[in-house]
């Protein structure tokens, strides 16, 4: 942060990493000695973000950004980082979720073409692949499995298209799967271990980040855009079997956990090789996060109830 030039646009910080990437890159700026405006856009409809982000530093825009003029409106910014989407309650309403992740990246690469835009996408771009293959490199042929992971190529080949046309600088990070104590894969096999709820095992294996290590590589990431867009997996380094996570739980919280269905040959996994090597390996172990949501789930910890359906191998949301 102290080598990058310019103010900081974050679109779609009111969503589940936005807040905390906002504070972040406040933080990083002021200990780095750098002034610059920090700028959350959203339609803020958490009670109280708003004001929370303003008193952390971060100046903050209400808006809708489908709408043309409300693009228009936002201020100029060398570094933008894209967070808006939408994934959950897709089907039935298709054409939003298009517009979203697909008309709104286009609508934020013609209004921002001479700056520096890193795009968070998805590893759902990939599709479904054997375990014994370590998954997905960036070099893998795309394969999106449903309408939602379609529309993340959508929005992905809308920033590509800009970048060609403009000469725009992009970095597309293709994050599976950022968690924190409150929402995640670990906090869904917890919460079901400690409940007793039935365990599916049809998605046998995951990856995971802590989501201050994928933010981290946000900020980073943004000395890394170019055109053609850089792509890059953001994820932790271990392929991570649900049957061990629960069985990790179980031993933690006094449970026994319960298993339904069978690990099919296939899952949606991806390669991060080339994003640790680039920024290094995640500083947050995986054996720290399973501590810390143990013990937040044992407490009752607070819940953002935005389940991730990991499990579901059909792309449907």
């Amino acid at each position: 942060m102290a080598a990058l030039e310019g103010d900081l646009l974050l679109l779609g910080v009111g969503g589940k990493m936005g807040p905390s990437l906002a504070r972040l890159a406040r933080r990083a700026s002021a200990q780095a000695g750098v002034s610059r405006q920090i700028i959350g856009v959203s339609r803020f409809q958490s009670p109280g973000l708003a004001h929370e982000l303003e008193r952390a530093g971060v100046e903050t825009i209400s808006c809708d950004l489908l709408e043309p003029e409300s693009i228009r409106a936002l201020p100029e910014a060398p570094n933008v980082i894209f967070m808006a989407g939408r994934k959950f309650g897709s089907i039935g309403q298709e054409w939003l979720t298009w517009a979203m992740n697909t008309l709104l990246p286009a609508m934020v690469a013609e209004r921002f073409p001479n700056s520096r835009i890193v795009a968070f996408s998805t590893g759902n771009v990939y599709p479904l692949t054997r375990l014994n293959e370590g998954g997905p490199s960036e070099t893998h042929p795309t394969g999106p499995v449903g309408e939602y992971a379609q529309s993340c190529l959508g929005r992905e080949r809308m920033f590509e298209y800009y970048s060609e046309k403009y000469g725009t600088p992009v970095a597309l990070l293709r994050l599976n799967y950022a968690i924190d104590l409150r929402y995640g894969v670990l906090r869904d096999v917890a919460e079901k271990v400690r409940a007793g709820v039935p365990i599916d095992l049809g998605m046998g294996m995951v990856n995971v980040i802590w989501q201050r290590d994928a933010n981290s590589v946000a900020l980073r990431a943004l000395a890394h855009c170019q055109s053609p867009p850089l792509v890059v997996n953001v994820t932790g380094p271990e392929m991570i079997s649900i049957r061990w996570l629960a069985g990790r739980f179980a031993e933690i919280l006094g449970r026994e956990p319960v298993f339904s269905g069978a690990e099919a040959e296939t899952a949606l996994l991806s390669n991060a090789a080339r994003c640790h090597a680039m920024f290094g390996r995640p500083e947050t172990t995986l054996d720290q996060m399973i501590a810390w949501v143990a013990h937040w789930v044992a407490i009752g910890g607070g819940s953002l109830g935005k389940p991730t359906h990991y499990e579901q191998r059909d792309g449907k949301f």
